[in-house]
Order: structure tokens, then C-alpha cells, then sequence
């Protein structure tokens, strides 16, 4: 009688194992099989980590093997087992791969494909097309749409981490709990003691450096050491935490009635300032969008402010970015002055700092959660419920929603609160020139990332689309791009999202968008928040008292004052340590563990990923070498491969 061997891998992850009854069913293109109980004598199977393997004998010939039949019935008590894979030796002697990465609860089935990616066009068996719809059918019922903000992408419909569907929870929920998480950091820091000190007030600058840990040549040191100065204000525009509002100015704002008289000692080619916007070394970050937002929703008890500033910067001779005037406020008027360089010390100081605060607000709201965690989650989510295991793009995408569904459903439930924020396209424009611009290093970086895998997206969509019409027939990929547009982004036109992909370059281009958002984008303005934000009065989180309407009148108390009281420092700091720091375990831009993916064209374009991905690595070590600021945010060992924290 025919004789197979199974090999079965079970996960490393916690809790990955399971005592429960394993039952095996092949399903053949000549018949199925009896039920087999996959059980040695004397031997704990699928043990965590385990690779178990088992003969299994059948009374017939059963053809081809198309699918297997997985069922977990219970033994004493309910536990989740987390399958691997399993590997097929047939009686021929061949060897069959069947990916499965995914939970199986409570007492339940699961029925796998083997690993070769397949488009719907490929599967010409009725029994291969109807697995395919079911495993939809099944996923479009647990991965459901849910308005959560009005205005904001759809997300997931769950309320809490554990009303998610099991193969996309965390490992472990507790490694994701915020407030344990920013409790823990705090005492790690040493700031404990001051993060019940609400409405307490430090007495000055050098007063915060009771909650700041000096790590000697560290970028957070030199933001301390140098926050005050015009070169690191302007510095951070290009590589800080949120280096995408920065745009060439080609047209002073209207709302900005600014002069070449105001600024002329800033100057320094003896021109004018429209020659210099003519010339291009005029920019410019308009926080137009927090003009009008209600500001003290998260915190009645503590009255808190907005300023919606306009910043101009000038490139000077030595190609540096500087400020050289600052308008705190949408609407000009006497009340709402234009701040300058050649002012009273603590009057510009403070317009900077109401800059700097802006700046944190928009790069939280808009920056990091929405055009990299909620986008990422559109993508997850429409992923999860258009393409079956079996497409080749969800073999591709799997990696890159890795926990995203999850994080953000952690986030809702403990962190995130309303704002009143809608997106509108921000986009760093006329920054491409590096000869004009030479220390943007997160265009510079990014560019190199965007290629290496703009360049893999190409390969997978060679291998498995022979022509543009393969793609604009793939009617599961539309659906996938439909649901992103319409769902996900609203069917907004303004999200720059299609509603249908319909030649092999624009698919590269769109799964080049979904990875580079999940991994380098998300890299480039979470990961650096501590070294950036530590230091609070270089990112104030909130501001306690109104923009100011005179000039000279402020004072260093007035300022200090203004700025966060002693326990929101203490919860602001533990939120940027937490939030800067990898997950254990974490899997970088490149990495692939989970092998979906079985084919050797696919796994030798991996290699040359990751062999591109090492390129860079060096070239950005080179390039930081000796740097007091090294950018190192977008170095490909550094870039996780999803959203996952």
C-alpha cells in the first residue's frame, strides 16, 4: 500500500505547541484518504519548535496530491497550535511543500495548498478554484471594515487586541501594553519619581536634565546641547523625525507679508528675498492643518495650546538650512507678529520652540500614525480579504502587515484619542537636487531603499505576470487595489491611490508604495523619536500658555512655564523610549523566515534583495563615518519589515 511521510514543523513562539489531537487528510486527483491521527508512542508531539515527521499509509493510489486537510480536536483542554509548514514525501520519492504560518484554535480544520504561487488564471481543477473562494469567503467574514474616526482610512473591525482573528494577534499581548510599556521605560530611565507631577512646573532649562539620560555622543546629547541654535532647528526639517513638511518655496505665502527688510541680516548673497525664492534657496513648512483644532480633548484638566505656524528657511552659503522668519499664526494682524533671527533672544527662542511643538503634533497625527500605521493597516486589511494564500502578492505582502493590524488595535484601545485632523497630501517638494541640497540624507537613503525594492517588486511581478493584461485580469488583484481605494482611503482622488492596476510597471510601482510605506517610511519617522524628542523643549508635546501676540516681553520664566509640566515630560519621554526601541525578535527589511514563498526563481531574486539591501548598508556606514549627527534611520539592518511597534 502506498506509503507517505509527513514532516511537521511547529512554530518557536510562545505557547506555539498543543497536546490536542492532530488529524491528517490527503485529498489526491484519484481519490482522498481515511483520517489519520499523526500520534508516536511514548513521544510529546508538536512539541514548540518540534519537526516531527510520521508515515502515513493509504489503502489506494490517490494521484496527485492537491490538498491536505488539517483537524486539531481537543484532548484535554482547548490550546492553539501554531503550524510551520508540512513537507509531503510521496511514494515516488517527491517532495511537497505546504506553507501554513498560521494559528489553529480551539477544535477546528484548516485545509492547505501546496507552496507554488498560483493566480487565479493558473487554477483550471474545480476543487483548487473552489478552495480558493472559500478561504475568502471565510477571511471577508473575520477581516471586516470599520469607520473609526470620521474622515481617517477604515480599519479593523475589533475593539480590543483579542476580539482579532488569532493570525494576526501578537504573540504576546502583553509585550504590546502601552502603559506597562511607558511605566517600565520610566523606571528604566530613572524618572519615576516625577511622573505623577502634574501641574508641577521645572524651574528652568537646565532643570530637565533631571529626567534627560546622557549617553555620551549620542544625538540626543548633541540636540541638548545644541537645540537653541538656528543650524539644528533647520537641521531637523531635513533629517529629524519628520523630514517630509519641508518644501521649496516658489511663491511666498499670501498670509506672510514678509519683507526683504525684515530679514535682510539673514540674507547673504546681497539679493532680495524674492530673487531668492527665484533662485530656489528659499523653503518653507506651513502647519496650516492645525489651524482651528480644539486642543484639550485629551486633557481637561490641563489647559493646553496650538499655534498653526508658518516657518521660512533659507539655504546659505555653506548649503545650510536656517530659519528666518516664523508667523505663529494662519491669519496675519497686528497681533500675530513675525518673529525674526535679529529679535530679542527669548522672543525668537520661543517661536522656534511653538515651531518645534507643531512640528511633534503633525508628525505624530499625520507622519506616523496616519501615513504609516493606518495606511499599512488599509493595506493588511484589504490584503487579508482579497488575496488567498495562494497569490503570489499576498506571499510577497504577508511579511510587511506583519502585526500592523495589531499594533494600531493596541494603539485604539489604549493610546490614540480624537484629533481633529484630516489628511492632506504633504510631500517634500522640489528637495530632489543634492548638489543644491546635499545633507538631505533621508531623501538620499530613502532613494537607494525605494530602488533596491522597487527593483525586487519587478522580478516577483516578472516571474508570475507574463504580460499587462495577465495583470489587468487578475481579478483578486483588483479587488485587492479596489478595496484600498475605496475602503481604505475613501475613494478619494486626493489620496493618490488607483482603483485599478492595469500594466506589470504600475503594479511594481503600487507593491513598491505598500513595502516602502511599511518598512523604510515607517523606519524613518518612528525609530529616531527619542533621540530627537528627549530632549523636551525641542519637542514640547503640548504647550501650556497661548502663542505670543507682542514681541519683547518674554521672559526665560514665561517660557519654562509654558512647557511641559514635570509629569507629562515624564509620560512624553517614556513614550519616545518605548516607541524608538526594536521588538524582540525583530525581522529587518530583507528577511524572510516564513518561507511562503517555495519556487527558486523568487527565492534567488530574495537573494539579490538582500545582497542590494547589504550595499546600502555600507555605503550609509561609510557616509556616517565620523558624523557628530550620523543618519542612520534608513540603513536597511535598521528597518524592520513591517509596522509593528
Amino acid at each position: 500500500m502506498p506509503s507517505y511521510t509527513v514532516t511537521v514543523a511547529t512554530g518557536s513562539q510562545w505557547f506555539a505547541g498543543t497536546d490536542d489531537y492532530i488529524y491528517l487528510s490527503l485529498v489526491g486527483s484519484a481519490g482522498c484518504s481515511e483520517k489519520h491521527l499523526l500520534d508516536k508512542p511514548f513521544y510529546n508531539d508538536f512539541e514548540r519548535g518540534a519537526v516531527d515527521s510520521y508515515n502515513v499509509i493509504v489503502d489506494d493510489e490517490l494521484g496527485d496530491i492537491q490538498l491536505i486537510r488539517i483537524e486539531k480536536r481537543k484532548y484535554w483542554f482547548h490550546d492553539d497550535w501554531y503550524l510551520k509548514y508540512i513537507t509531503l514525501k510521496t511514494p515516488c520519492g517527491d517532495y511537497i511543500e505546504f506553507p501554513c504560518y498560521r494559528w489553529i484554535s480551539g477544535e477546528s480544520e484548516i485545509v492547505l495548498r501546496d507552496g507554488r504561487a498560483k493566480l487565479a488564471c493558473d487554477d483550471q481543477i474545480h476543487i483548487l478554484k473552489q478552495h480558493r473562494r472559500k478561504e475568502l469567503e471565510t477571511r471577508q467574514k473575520q477581516y471586516r471594515w470599520m469607520e473609526w474616526t470620521p474622515g481617517f482610512p477604515l480599519s479593523i473591525d475589533a475593539k480590543c487586541h483579542k476580539d482579532l482573528p488569532r493570525d494576526i494577534q501578537f504573540d504576546s499581548e502583553k509585550g504590546v501594553d502601552f502603559v506597562l510599556n511607558y511605566s517600565k521605560a520610566m523606571e528604566n530611565l530613572f524618572i519615576n519619581r516625577f511622573m505623577h507631577m502634574f501641574q508641577s512646573s521645572w524651574s528652568d532649562f537646565a532643570d530637565f536634565e533631571k529626567i534627560f539620560v546622557r549617553i555620551s555622543n549620542t544625538i540626543s546629547e548633541q540636540v541638548m546641547n545644541h537645540w537653541q541654535e538656528d543650524l539644528m532647528f533647520g537641521y531637523q526639517f531635513l533629517n529629524g523625525c519628520n523630514p517630509v513638511l519641508i518644501q521649496r518655496c516658489t511663491k511666498l505665502p499670501a498670509n506672510l507679508p514678509v519683507t526683504t527688510e525684515m530679514v535682510e541680516c539673514s540674507l547673504e548673497r546681497q539679493l532680495t528675498l524674492e530673487q531668492e525664492v527665484e533662485l530656489g534657496n528659499i523653503f518653507v513648512v506651513d502647519f496650516k492643518l492645525l489651524d482651528g483644532i480644539d486642543v484639550n480633548k485629551t486633557d481637561p484638566c490641563t489647559l493646553q495650546f496650538l499655534a498653526a505656524p508658518i516657518c521660512l528657511l533659507y539655504k546659505n552659503l555653506a548649503n545650510k538650512i536656517v530659519p528666518i522668519a516664523i508667523q505663529l499664526n494662519q491669519v496675519p494682524g497686528d497681533e500675530n507678529p513675525i518673529f525674526l533671527p535679529s529679535d530679542a533672544k527669548y522672543d525668537w527662542l520661543l517661536a522656534k520652540i511653538w515651531v518645534r511643538s507643531s512640528d511633534f503634533h503633525i508628525h505624530q497625527t499625520i507622519t506616523h500614525l496616519l501615513r504609516t500605521h493606518l495606511v499599512s493597516e488599509v493595506f493588511g486589511i484589504a490584503m487579508y480579504r482579497q488575496l488567498p494564500a495562494v497569490h503570489p502578492i499576498f506571499k510577497l505582502l504577508v511579511a510587511h502587515v506583519r502585526f500592523t493590524i495589531a499594533i494600531n488595535t493596541k494603539a485604539r484601545e489604549q493610546l490614540i484619542c480624537e484629533y481633529g485632523l484630516f489628511d492632506k497630501a504633504i510631500k517634500a517638494r522640489g528637495m530632489d537636487n543634492t548638489e543644491d541640497i546635499p545633507y538631505y540624507f533621508y531623501r538620499d537613503d530613502g532613494l537607494l531603499v525605494w530602488e533596491a525594492i522597487r527593483a525586487f517588486t519587478a522580478e516577483v511581478v516578472d516571474i508570475y505576470y507574463g504580460s499587462d493584461q495577465v495583470v489587468e485580469e487578475d481579478q483578486e488583484l483588483q479587488d485587492f487595489v479596489r478595496d484600498v481605494y475605496v475602503y481604505g482611503m475613501r475613494g478619494k482622488k486626493a489620496s493618490g491611490f488607483p482603483k485599478s492596476i492595469k500594466t506589470k510597471e504600475k503594479l511594481s510601482e503600487y507593491l513598491t508604495v505598500v513595502i516602502f510605506t511599511a518598512s523604510a517610511q515607517h523606519a524613518a519617522v518612528n525609530f529616531g523619536q527619542y533621540d530627537w524628542c528627549s530632549w523636551i523643549p525641542n519637542a514640547p508635546p503640548t504647550m501650556r500658555a497661548p502663542p505670543p501676540t507682542v514681541k519683547g516681553v518674554v521672559t526665560i520664566e514665561q517660557i519654562v512655564d509654558m512647557l511641559p509640566d514635570r509629569g507629562r515630560s515624564c509620560w512624553h519621554l517614556g513614550a519616545v523610549w518605548a516607541l524608538s526601541q526594536f521588538q524582540d525578535n525583530e525581522l529587518f527589511l530583507g528577511m524572510y523566515p516564513e518561507e511562503h514563498f517555495i519556487e527558486t526563481p523568487v527565492k534567488e531574486a530574495m537573494a539579490r534583495f538582500r545582497k542590494n539591501l547589504d550595499t546600502i548598508v555600507s555605503v550609509i556606514a561609510e557616509r556616517n563615518k565620523n558624523k557628530k549627527l550620523p543618519y542612520y534611520y534608513l540603513s536597511p539592518d535598521r528597518i524592520p519589515n513591517s509596522v509593528a511597534i
